[in-house]
């Protein structure tokens, strides 16, 4: 199989699983509502699944490379996300929803580093920016269509989250078969990079990562302090009135098909012109609150478009830089560590988000801007260490 099917075969896997959980994501904070959650607790839980599904990888990232098994911990993790979602619609009560969510995104720490260390080998050949760029637009079909079928299904039913999340369990089982016929395909994915230098994939898995590794880790952990998660977007939008929760799926959808826009784009800009395209990042995220929390809907709906386009940067060209950082050998615990810092970063930001809106929007407007000036000044560090 060349590079580039390996990699839209891949992106098949992809979004197929996000027709799963980003369907989920996409009414997490209205479904939380309903049982009775707080603005606090929606930030809380809501950033607590995403430190799951990054700083859990502090633990995968590393045993995948002294495992080196890459393919079996990727269907593992796979497997425990894909069965969590259908249970998410008919627990009934809060803890147990809570739990859920924070399930799905444990699977998604289980896999990710080696599913990002798979997909490395194979973007060593098509261009680093450009491959991850394309797996991370076909992943956000799936997140488009997710959405989407989840609120067709709450519109039939009248608000009824079990059928709209139950019938995510069928493209859940098309996960596993994918990803299996792709394992006898492609056992061994670092081929591809071994072809193009022999010894980066054979370099040693001990000693320490570079230190413009960590430089590029404290930048997107900074960042990452000050975004807004979806769910209190979500919940800002029906609280507010502003939208019926049927609709935040679509909205949702409309931010997942930005996403797919602004990855290619600025994968292209990558391959072309490095890191330093990174920096509209920052500014991104300090827009969304700005723009979201207001009590009109033009506004709002843009807001929730910003955040489309951050997370698309956030999901492609932030894991092909450290693809470029990082050694194979080391690549894995790489990105466990990276995720592990963004992780922590984002329970902070959830609860400070949570708890900001609660307080005061201004306030948190001013706040997350403030990080993100701070998250400029890291990125510029980076730059100079660079030369």
């Amino acid at each position: 199989m060349s590079p580039w099917r390996f990699v839209v075969a891949f992106g098949t896997v992809s979004l197929l699983a996000d027709f799963v959980y980003e369907g989920a994501r996409a009414v997490t904070g209205p479904l939380l509502a309903s049982l009775g959650a707080s603005a606090l607790v929606v930030g809380v839980v809501t950033g607590a699944g995403e430190a799951a599904a990054l700083g859990l990888r502090l633990v995968s990232g590393p045993m995948a490379d002294r495992t080196r098994r890459f393919w079996g911990i990727t269907i593992a993790g796979y497997a425990l996300t894909v069965v969590s979602v259908p249970a998410l619609g008919v627990v009934g009560v809060l803890w147990a929803a809570c739990a859920l969510v924070i399930a799905e995104r444990v699977g998604k720490a289980v896999r990710s580093p080696a599913k990002d260390t798979l997909l490395s080998h194979a973007t060593a050949a098509t261009g680093r920016g450009r491959g991850f760029a394309v797996h991370e637009a076909m992943d956000q079909v799936g997140a488009l269509i997710g959405p989407l079928t989840v609120a067709g299904m709450l519109a039939l039913t009248g608000g009824d989250y079990g059928p709209a999340l139950g019938v995510l369990a069928l493209p859940g089982v098309a996960v596993l078969g994918v990803l299996l016929w792709l394992r006898a395909r492609v056992p061994d994915p670092a081929a591809y990079e071994r072809e193009l230098a022999p010894e980066s994939t054979t370099a040693e898995t001990a000693g320490r990562l570079p230190t413009a590794f960590w430089t590029y880790a404290a930048f997107t952990a900074t960042t990452t302090a000050g975004f807004t998660t979806f769910g209190i977007l979500a919940y800002h939008l029906v609280q507010r009135g502003l939208l019926a929760t049927a609709w935040v799926p679509v909205l949702y959808a409309a931010a997942m098909a930005v996403d797919a826009f602004v990855a290619l784009a600025t994968g292209w800009a990558y391959d072309r012109f490095g890191a330093r395209v990174l920096a509209v990042l920052p500014l991104l995220s300090a827009a969304v609150p700005a723009l979201a929390f207001t009590n009109t809907v033009a506004s709002a709906v843009a807001g929730s478009l910003v955040w489309g386009a951050a997370v698309g940067i956030q999901e492609s060209t932030l894991r092909a830089t450290v693809a470029d950082l990082v050694p194979a050998g080391r690549r894995a615990t790489a990105y466990g560590v990276f995720a592990g810092a963004v992780g922590a970063a984002s329970l902070a930001g959830g609860a400070l988000t949570g708890a900001l809106y609660t307080y005061s929007i201004p306030v948190l407007i001013a706040v997350v801007a403030a990080i993100q000036v701070a998250a400029l000044g890291v990125l510029a560090a980076l730059h100079l260490r660079a030369r």
